[in-house]
C-alpha cells in the first residue's frame, strides 16, 4: 500500500551527516520537508541540495525542518557535501540521510518493495524513483507530496508557496486559489457555513458561486 496524504508519516532510525536520528523525535513540535535523492555526485541533485541550504532562514521562520536523503553512506554524503559546498555556493546545513540498505527509501514507498542490494551496486538508475518530496505537520502527518522524474530540478519556491498555504489552511481553516501568493484573498471552504463565516469575518466576503466565496487573507 502507498502512503497517502492525511496518513501518518512512517518513522524510523537513521544514520545522518548530523548523527543518528529517531523521525518523529527529530520533527517533534515543527513542519517537516523530506526530500529523496537517487544517488550521490549525480547533476541535478547536487544543485537540488544547495538550493534549500540557502533558504534556511525561509524555513526556519516558517517552524520547519529540512532533511535529505541519498540511497548512498553517510561517508559519502560527506564527501560530496565539499562538492556541493564548491558548486553551489552554499555548505549543506540540514541532515542527510543514509539509506544503504534501501530501508527508508521503501518505507516511503519511493522504491519497489523487492528492490535489493547495498547502494554501492545499485546505480541512480537503479533508483530513479526516490525523488519525492514528504510535507510531514507537527502531528506527523503527511500533508503534501511531490514525485519528479530524474531529469527535473525541484522547483524549492513552489515547495515553499504550498507550505504557506498548508500552514495558512491548518491556522485558519482557508483555501488557497490556483497560484496564490501569501497576501492574496482567499477562499472560505465549503464545509464552513455563512453563519460561521459572518462570525469569523465580519467584514464581509465576495461571493461569486454560492460554493465560491472569496476573502481576504486572515493573517
Amino acid at each position: 500500500m502507498g502512503l497517502h496524504i492525511g496518513d501518518e508519516a512512517p518513522d524510523f532510525t537513521a544514520p545522518t551527516t548530523e548523527g543518528t536520528i529517531h523521525f518523529h523525535e527529530w520533527i517533534g513540535d515543527s513542519w517537516a520537508i523530506l526530500f529523496s535523492h537517487p544517488k550521490d555526485f549525480t547533476p541535478v541533485c547536487t544543485t537540488a541540495l544547495g538550493y534549500p541550504a540557502r533558504l534556511t532562514p525561509d524555513f526556519d521562520s516558517r517552524n520547519t525542518k529540512v532533511i535529505g536523503l541519498s540511497i548512498d553512506s553517510v561517508e559519502d554524503h560527506l564527501r560530496w557535501a565539499d562538492d556541493i559546498a564548491e558548486t553551489q555556493g552554499t555548505a549543506l546545513n540540514y541532515p542527510l540521510i543514509g539509506d544503504t540498505e534501501l530501508v527508508v527509501a521503501k518505507l516511503y514507498d519511493m522504491i519497489h518493495p523487492n528492490a535489493s542490494g547495498n547502494a554501492a551496486g545499485r546505480t541512480a538508475v537503479d533508483n530513479a524513483t526516490v525523488r519525492s518530496v514528504f510535507l510531514i505537520g507537527p502531528d506527523k502527518k503527511i500533508k503534501m507530496t511531490m514525485t519528479y522524474p530524474m531529469s527535473a530540478g525541484r522547483n524549492f519556491s513552489e515547495v515553499l508557496r504550498a507550505l504557506d498555504a498548508i500552514q495558512l489552511n491548518a491556522k485558519h481553516t482557508v483555501a488557497t486559489p490556483v497560484n496564490w501568493r501569501p497576501g492574496e484573498d482567499v477562499i472560505i471552504p465549503t464545509s464552513v457555513s455563512d453563519e460561521a463565516a459572518r462570525a469569523k469575518y465580519p467584514s464581509g466576503w465576495k461571493t461569486l458561486k454560492p460554493y465560491l466565496r472569496v476573502v481576504t487573507q486572515p493573517k
